[in-house]
Formats: structure tokens, C-alpha cells, sequence
């Protein structure tokens, strides 16, 4: 009988501490809470194919690709080998001030992206329609693979509601889009790299000269004077 009684004692008890046991693990689901407060969670980083648009800057008497025109040209076309896919658009103002200058560009234009490795029948030539007033670049549209996040700026709430001392909603939106702009391979976020093949010569060569190199000299104590 003792024994049955001390075990009727003992349920009230147990059942006190399993309450308070889980009313500790929903207090600490609860502080952790269901939002997240990892700027990476809030702006992520997405990869996605998107429109490229460069602008050349085309002046009323050019009749050839300048250094700085050509630089962008070279550029669009570099990102476009490693990211882009289709067909590269060369777009010629129409109605604008300088468009017979952009229109002797054309050619320039399609030659420098064959020479930076676009082949012929992935280039085409368009026209868009520019303002009489402005004057309008030549402007290279091509698809792309392109790391972006989400569009900064959002205040939903007052930044000094810090109760339980979370981020900000913009918090680490800045951070977030400078670092996928400035990826220059945005498949670098999906996986890593093939590894490239071994120099065998250059690693006989720098293996040869670790094998030969001179003994150094033991460093001998020496007295120093103050």
C-alpha cells in the first residue's frame, strides 16, 4: 500500500514538470520566433535569365568607334559569351539628332562583337524609336543569366520599433545587391567550378627548385649592446 500511495503522490509532480518542461520549449520557439532575422533570408540572392541593355553614347560627327565606345562594346560582349544566350540586338536610334552617326556605327559596331567571339548569325540590327531632342545611344540588348534580390528601399515599419531587437526589413538590402552585381559568374552561387588540368611542367619546376635550393645558413647568437 505504501508503495501505491507514494506512486499517486508522484503523478501530481510529474505532471508539473512535464507542463513547465513544455512551457519552456514553446517559450523558446517563440523567442526564436517564425521570422526570420537573417538579412541572406530576407534578400536573397536569385538567379535568373534577365534583358542586358548597354549603352554606347554616340556623338553628331562620330564616323568611328572611339576607345571608351569600343571598351563597352568589348565588355557587353565578354558578359555575353560568359552569361548570355540567343541573339545579341544592336539597336539604332531612330529620329533623334544623331542618328545617321549611329547609323555609320552599325557596322563598327557588329565587327568589334565578331571579333570578341559572337558568331554572325547570333547578332541582329533594329531600330527604336529616339526623341528629336536627345541624343540617343546605340544600345546592345541581349539575355543573360543574372544574380539579383529583391527591390531595396521597402519601409514597412517604424525602424525605431525595436521591442524584440530585430533587423530593420531593409536591413543588408544594400550589401545584398552590390555583392550579385558585382559577380562576374553568377553560376558561381549554384556549385563550384570544374577544377582546371595540372601545369606537370611548372610543378617539375617549382618542385626542382625547392629540391635545390641553397642550405641557409644557423642563425648564431649574438650580443647586443644597449
Amino acid at each position: 500500500m505504501s508503495n501505491a500511495n507514494e506512486k499517486l503522490r508522484m503523478k501530481p509532480v510529474l505532471a508539473l514538470l512535464a507542463v513547465t518542461l513544455l512551457a519552456g520549449c514553446a517559450q523558446q520557439r517563440d523567442v526564436t520566433g517564425g521570422i526570420p532575422d537573417d538579412y541572406r533570408t530576407n534578400h536573397p540572392i536569385v538567379i535568373s535569365e534577365k534583358e542586358q541593355v548597354a549603352d554606347i553614347p554616340v556623338g553628331h560627327a562620330d564616323t568611328k568607334l572611339s576607345i571608351t565606345q569600343r571598351s563597352i562594346i568589348e565588355h557587353a560582349a565578354a558578359n555575353y559569351r560568359s552569361n548570355g544566350s540567343g541573339v545579341i540586338h544592336i539597336l539604332i536610334p531612330d529620329g533623334s539628332p544623331n542618328e545617321r552617326a549611329a547609323a555609320k556605327l552599325r557596322g563598327d559596331v557588329a565587327a568589334t562583337l565578331r571579333k570578341n567571339g559572337v558568331k554572325p548569325f547570333n547578332i541582329s540590327s533594329e531600330r527604336y524609336q529616339a526623341g528629336p531632342e536627345e541624343s540617343a545611344p546605340i544600345r546592345l540588348s541581349y539575355s543573360a543569366m543574372t544574380a539579383s534580390t529583391n527591390t531595396c528601399g521597402q519601409w514597412p515599419k517604424d525602424i525605431l520599433d525595436t521591442a524584440q531587437n530585430r533587423h530593420y526589413s531593409n536591413f543588408g538590402c544594400a550589401n545584398q545587391s552590390n555583392f550579385a552585381a558585382q559577380l562576374a559568374n553568377p553560376a558561381d552561387l549554384l556549385g563550384p567550378r570544374a577544377t582546371s588540368p595540372i601545369d606537370a611542367e611548372r610543378r617539375i619546376v617549382v618542385i626542382d627548385d625547392y629540391r635545390n635550393a641553397p642550405t641557409p645558413e644557423p642563425i648564431t647568437a649574438q650580443e647586443v649592446e644597449y
